[in-house]
């Protein structure tokens, strides 16, 4: 297609093509080629019973991917949706929408994606809701109880703005919710910062922030229930310390920036040094410790952030 007269630069052959088939083709399940076997027990837990609830109430969402198998024509490799193509043998389908990639690299694609986090799926239902779907066709499609969706309908409520936008994309579990709603606004910051910081968004950690907090920033401090296992004196102590906690965390976050690009500025420098033979053979000789160190700074470097992924969590 031409635009105000003019043709289209010419294609780059140096480039890299697209990695995928522009279209979804249905592709015969006999003729797709699974890279692995699934565990007996997947077909057991929660998770693969909540997959087959989703295709069955709401169709397959998410096509498999596959690439085609080289020098036999008509089939197929299975790249991603190990889980997605049992359950389709299972219910008796014969083809299935594929997205087909332009070469067989076969890393799972399920490695390189975020969880969807409790607000997310949140909003997520919210959404659904407005949109008309029935919170009985939520549940079933989740494989959930409806009175669950409700509770995870109604997550937020109690907590502030300020709050929910810093937990928005971490995986805290549905109960930790509960402590916060006892706390007003400010100490919810407070609270998620504090997890934050101590990447710990357990129920016993927000339940604990909760006996270690004043009775004025609590919205109902007769609602305030004694902790098990912890005495008065541990709490005050532990108020102590997380009031030191968050004031460390706030000259921490002001030097954050600044320190962090002097170490990646090093990092790099270092990096480069280590390309070079001659330093390189300097220093296995006559530093040897020293080397093994800027080694592992230049892999830190390199290395990609952990992911959280939850136990029950399938990978396809």
């Amino acid at each position: 297609m031409t635009h105000m007269g003019k043709t289209p630069p010419p294609h780059d052959a140096s480039l890299p093509g697209p990695g995928f088939e522009p279209a979804l083709r249905q592709i015969p399940i006999a003729a797709i080629l699974p890279v692995k076997q699934l565990p007996a027990t997947v077909p057991k837990g929660q998770k693969y019973a909540q997959i087959a609830a989703s295709i069955r109430e709401a169709g397959l969402i998410e096509p498999l991917v596959v690439a085609r198998a080289p020098g036999q024509d008509g089939t197929f490799i299975l790249l991603d949706g190990h889980v997605r193509l049992h359950v389709l043998k299972e219910t008796g389908e014969e083809t299935v929408a594929c997205l087909v990639a332009t070469d067989d690299e076969s890393f799972t694609y399920n490695k390189r994606i975020s969880r969807l986090a409790t607000i997310q799926e949140h909003k997520m239902i919210l959404r659904a809701i407005e949109r008309g779907v029935p919170e009985a066709r939520i549940a079933a499609a989740l494989n959930v109880d409806v009175a669950l969706i409700r509770r995870k309908r109604t997550l937020l409520n109690g907590i502030c703005p300020e709050a929910a936008e810093l937990l928005k994309d971490k995986h805290c579990p549905f109960n930790s919710f509960r402590s916060l709603r006892k706390m007003k606004p400010m100490r919810q910051i407070q609270a998620a910062e504090l997890m934050i910081a101590a990447n710990n968004y357990t129920v016993a950690y927000t339940d604990a922030i909760l006996a270690a907090t004043d009775d004025g920033d609590l919205v109902d401090p007769a609602m305030k229930t004694e902790t098990s296992g912890i005495t008065r004196e541990q709490a005050e102590r532990m108020k102590t310390e997380m009031a030191s906690l968050q004031k460390n965390i706030r000259l921490i976050e002001g030097t954050l920036g600044p320190d962090h690009l002097r170490l990646v500025v090093a990092g790099r420098y270092v990096e480069r040094l280590l390309a070079n033979e001659r330093i390189n053979r300097y220093l296995e000789k006559n530093h040897a410790d020293i080397l093994g160190e800027f080694g592992r700074i230049v892999a830190a470097l390199s290395c990609p952030e952990p992911t959280s992924e939850g136990p029950d969590e399938v990978e396809e």
